[in-house]
C-alpha cells in the first residue's frame, strides 16, 4: 500500500560560491593568476584596473567583516526580470571600490621572466654526436637504436639478447649480439662519460677509462672492477687489507670515484630545463625588531564590474518599450555581473583567508621567525591556528599545503611549521622538528670514521634531555634522509 507523508530534516549543502572560495583558497600565486585569467575570458563582465596592484594589511582586516560565510545561493536562471531591481547593478559613486584601497606594496613584487631558451634534447644530442663516426647504414642504424634505448638517466637497462630480438620485429633491422656489442662500445665514447652503461658498476669504470691515467686513477679502477661490492658496503678494512695499501693511498683512490656521476644522462638533461622558480605569497620582515607580514601583491588584482556592462543595464532602465529580446539580454547580463562580483568577493575572502591564517602562524612562531633558529620552533597542529582564527581545519589545511613565505632565513613551504609534540625530561612540550634539528647536528658533527649507530644517537639525545627510543631515532633520520652508521662512514 502506498502512503504519503512529510518528512523535515536539516542538512547542510556548500553553495557554489564557497566551493568557488575553497578552491581559490587552496591554489598558489602562480595557478590563482592562472584561474583568474580563464575567469576573465569566460566572463567579459570581470575587468582589471590598470593601477599598480593594492596591498591588504592588518589593519584593514582587522575592521573588515567579510569572513563570514557567502550567503545562500539561489537559483537565478528561471527568476524573471521584472523582479530585477536594476538599481542593484548600477551605482552612482564614480570611483570604484578597488582604487579606494590603500597601497602598500613594495618593489620586489614586480614579475620577472625567464628568458625562452630552445634546447636540445638528450637524445637529440648523442645522435648529432654519432655524426661524428664513420658508420654505414646498417650501422647507424642499430647505433641510434641503441640511443633511443638510453633512459634519462643515461643507462641502457636492456640485455643485449633483447634488443636484438626487438630490433628485428619492431625496426625490420636483422644483426647479431656482437655487432651490437661494437656498436655499443661506440656509444660509450660519446658524452658525458658513462653514457650507455648497464648497471652502475659499467657507468663508474667507463668514467675512469676516460680519466688521465694515474696510480689512484688505476687503483680505483680495480676496486670498481673487482671489488665493487666492498666498496659499496664501505667494508674498507678489507681494501685495505687487499691492496695493501695506506689509508691516504685508498682515501685518494676513493675520492677520485666520489667525484664521478652515477647519473650521467641527468646532469644534461637537468641542465636544460628552465629552472621552476617558487613565487611566495607572503613575505616576512623583521623591522625594529618586530615581524611585518604582507601578502603577495599579485593575489591582490584589481578588480571590478564592467562599466560597459552597468551601462547596458542603464539603458535597459531608461527604455520604454521593453522587446523579449532585451529581457534575455538583460537575464544574460544579470548572470554575467552576479558572476563576477561573487568572484570579486570570492578573491577579497580568500585574501583575507590567507593574511589572517599566516599571520596566526607568524605570531605563534614569533620566537623562530625573530631569531632563525629551527630549535625555537613550537609544537603547532591544524587545531591551533584554526582555533585562534576561528576558521575550519580544513581551511588552515588547504592554506598551509600549497603556499610560500618568504623569510629572512629563507623561503619555505608553509606545512613545514607543523608539527607533532613530544615531552622532554623535564615534562615540557617541545617540538618534533626541534629533536629532528638537534639529530641533524649530532649527525654532522659526529667522526665520520666512526659514525654514530641509532642506539648511540638515543643515548645523546637522552643526554640533551630528550628520551627518544631508537626505532624513532631510525624514523626521524629516514625522514631528514640520512643513511644509516655504516652507509655515513667515510676515510
Amino acid at each position: 500500500m502506498l502512503k504519503q507523508f512529510l518528512n523535515l530534516k536539516l542538512s547542510q549543502k556548500l553553495s557554489p560560491q564557497q566551493i568557488q572560495l575553497m578552491k581559490l583558497i587552496q591554489l598558489p600565486t602562480q595557478a590563482f593568476e592562472q584561474r583568474l585569467l580563464e575567469e576573465m575570458n569566460e566572463n567579459p563582465a570581470l575587468e582589471t584596473g590598470t593601477d599598480e596592484e593594492e596591498i591588504y594589511d592588518k589593519d584593514e582586516f582587522d575592521n573588515d567583516d567579510t569572513n563570514d560565510e557567502f550567503d545562500d545561493y539561489d537559483d537565478h536562471d528561471n527568476e524573471d526580470t521584472s523582479d530585477i531591481n536594476i538599481d542593484e547593478y548600477l551605482s552612482s559613486d564614480e570611483t570604484p571600490d578597488y582604487k579606494t584601497q590603500a597601497n602598500n606594496y613594495s618593489d620586489d613584487d614586480e614579475e620577472h621572466e625567464s628568458p625562452l631558451v630552445a634546447p636540445i634534447s638528450f637524445h637529440q644530442d648523442l645522435i648529432n654526436q654519432l655524426n661524428t663516426f664513420i658508420l654505414n647504414d646498417s650501422e647507424r642504424e642499430i647505433a641510434e637504436f641503441l640511443v633511443g634505448s638510453i633512459d634519462d638517466m643515461g643507462y641502457i637497462r636492456r640485455s643485449t639478447p633483447d634488443m636484438v630480438d626487438d630490433m628485428a620485429f619492431t625496426q625490420g633491422i636483422y644483426t647479431d649480439e656482437k655487432t651490437v656489442d661494437r656498436m655499443l662500445h661506440i656509444i660509450h665514447e660519446l658524452e658525458p662519460s658513462g653514457v650507455g652503461a648497464r648497471d652502475l658498476q659499467e657507468c663508474l669504470l667507463l668514467q675512469l677509462k676516460h680519466k688521465t691515467p694515474t696510480e689512484y686513477v688505476a687503483l680505483a679502477m680495480d676496486i670498481i672492477e673487482n671489488q665493487f661490492d666492498a666498496f659499496t658496503k664501505k667494508h674498507y678494512d678489507k681494501l685495505l687489507q687487499k691492496y695493501a695499501v695506506s689509508n691516504d693511498q685508498l682515501k685518494t683512490a676513493i675520492h677520485e670515484i666520489e667525484k664521478l656521476n652515477p647519473k650521467p644522462g641527468g646532469s644534461f638533461t637537468g641542465s636544460n630545463k628552465i629552472t621552476e622558480h617558487v613565487v611566495p605569497d607572503f613575505a616576512i620582515r623583521i623591522v625594529e625588531e618586530e615581524l611585518v607580514l604582507t601578502l603577495n601583491g599579485r593575489n591582490a588584482p584589481s578588480l571590478h564590474v564592467s562599466k560597459d556592462y552597468q551601462e547596458m543595464m542603464q539603458t535597459y532602465k531608461s527604455s520604454r518599450d521593453k522587446s523579449n529580446a532585451q529581457k534575455d539580454a538583460v537575464q544574460f547580463i544579470k548572470q554575467k555581473l552576479d558572476s563576477a562580483k561573487w568572484f570579486i568577493d570570492a578573491i577579497k575572502q580568500r585574501q583575507e583567508t590567507l593574511y589572517v591564517t599566516m599571520n596566526a602562524i607568524m605570531h605563534y612562531q614569533r620566537e623562530y621567525f625573530l631569531e632563525g633558529d629551527e630549535t625555537m620552533l613550537k609544537p603547532m597542529i591544524l587545531k591551533d591556528i584554526a582555533d585562534m582564527v576561528g576558521l575550519d581545519i580544513s581551511t588552515i589545511s588547504r592554506v598551509a599545503n600549497s603556499k610560500y613565505v618568504e623569510t629572512p632565513y629563507g623561503t619555505k613551504l608553509i606545512k613545514e611549521f607543523f608539527s607533532e609534540a613530544m615531552k622532554n625530561d623535564q615534562g615540557e612540550e617541545v617540538s618534533t622538528l626541534e629533536i629532528k634539528k638537534i639529530l641533524q647536528n649530532v649527525i654532522e658533527d659526529e667522526d665520520k670514521q666512526k659514525p654514530l649507530p641509532d642506539d648511540q644517537l638515543a643515548e645523546i639525545l637522552l643526554e640533551k634531555g630528550y628520551p627518544i627510543a631508537r626505532r624513532t631515532i631510525a624514523k626521524y633520520r629516514e625522514q631528514l634522509d640520512i643513511p644509516v652508521a655504516r652507509m655515513r662512514k667515510k676515510m
